[in-house]
């Protein structure tokens, strides 16, 4: 049989159609013939006024050495700050290694801010009272670091990240930077690397720094763990004193706050706070040496806001005085240390070659009810340890 011919034809091939300059891909074979119909020609030239400006590609933004972290944080650079949190929160090694140096350099300017965690149920108003108190604190002179944190979805793992849009207002600001994050799944709704943003902000000048958290049940011990001072939001219809009472997280909070006590809302709200006010005297105080008041307040219209941020005043002048304040950072620095030995081992456990060889197949056996749970990850951890 006769090769094929693979001379062009005017009719087949459609390099006879094509401007001058098409030429065949990188990739395309040698001598392809008219079967082979992919070619690579110029973009259209506009002229006249539809005529384009030659388009570059966008910059390569500069690496940052460790100085420049460190003297862009100091100078309150919203925009190092911002990368320095995303090295903070990279999981790359080599990334982790440089945040872990970034974080010792920063650590003498650390400290000397009032960490505020605010929590409460979807709907509760969380972000519309951050936004209303970081103007309050703005407007009379503070620095305020809002770490606002959304829900992870557990179907796709994203994210929307929307509080920023939500916090238009504030987010204007020149004394007020806003960081949202993914929760990633961790209990109360903190990113995992929270804490160490925290320190970031404070090193940056940040003199009030707010943790909002996802509040949707989870355990806010997390939060508990990495603030001073721990607001919830309460809103009218949440429930009785006894179902108050069942909410384990009202043991945790060092101030309540009935929020949406507005128009035909208000009298609603004031009978939420008398409500509340009789299960709190049934709970231990959160802090020693504190009650925990049940106040109202409106992220509207602003009534109850300059209130709200009085008593959290008042609860830092009163553990400053007390000697807790001092105590309780002290044991959150440990329990940071054991969380992170926690995780660290965890992470060594997964990677573990012997564990990602067998981890497959005993997860199978444990589904299928041939293995019991405690034995599957005895042998497991006994492939670890070797």
């Amino acid at each position: 049989m006769p090769p094929a011919d693979i001379t062009p034809n005017p009719a087949l091939d459609p390099s006879h159609n094509l401007p001058t300059g098409a030429e065949r891909p990188d990739w395309a074979p040698e001598d392809p013939g008219a079967s082979f119909a992919t070619w690579v020609i110029g973009g259209v030239q506009r002229t006249g006024d539809f005529a384009s400006p030659t388009q570059t590609p966008p910059p390569r933004r500069r690496a940052l050495s460790l100085d420049d972290y460190v003297a862009g944080i100091e100078q309150r650079d919203t925009t190092i700050l911002a990368r320095a949190i995303t090295l903070i929160e990279s999981s790359a090694p080599a990334h982790q290694a440089e945040a872990q140096q970034l974080l010792a350099r920063l650590l003498p300017r650390t400290g000397n801010s009032m960490r505020v965690g605010i929590t409460g149920i979807p709907g509760a108003g969380k972000s519309t009272t951050i936004e209303a108190l970081g103007m309050h604190l703005c407007e009379r002179g503070h620095h305020v670091a809002v770490l606002a944190v959304d829900p992870s979805s557990s179907i796709h793992g994203g994210s929307i990240l929307g509080d920023k849009v939500r916090m238009e207002k504030l987010s204007r600001q020149p004394g007020a930077f806003i960081r949202p994050s993914p929760s990633g799944g961790s209990l109360g709704g903190v990113a995992r690397k929270s804490r160490e943003t925290i320190l970031l902000c404070e090193a940056a000048g940040y003199d009030i720094i707010i943790v909002e958290t996802v509040g949707v049940g989870q355990s806010e011990v997390t939060v508990r763990s990495m603030v001073d001072c721990f607001l919830l939001l309460s809103i009218a219809g949440a429930g009785d004193e006894v179902q108050g009472i069942k909410k384990g997280i009202m043991e945790l909070a060092d101030i309540m706050v009935v929020n949406k006590a507005d128009g035909d809302n208000r009298m609603r709200a004031l009978a939420a706070r008398a409500e509340l006010e009789r299960v709190l005297g049934y709970l231990h105080p959160a802090t020693e040496g504190w009650t925990t008041p049940a106040l109202t307040a409106s992220a509207i219209t602003g009534e109850g806001i300059a209130k709200a941020w009085e008593t959290v005043l008042d609860f830092f002048k009163t553990t400053r005085a007390s000697g807790i304040l001092d105590e309780r950072r002290r044991e959150q620095t440990v329990a940071w240390m054991h969380s992170l030995i926690r995780e660290s081992l965890q992470n060594d456990f997964y990677q573990n070659p012997a564990v990602k060889a067998r981890l497959a197949s005993v997860e199978q056996a444990v589904a299928n009810g041939q293995k019991p749970s405690l034995a599957a990850a005895q042998e497991l951890l006994a492939l670890w340890k070797r």
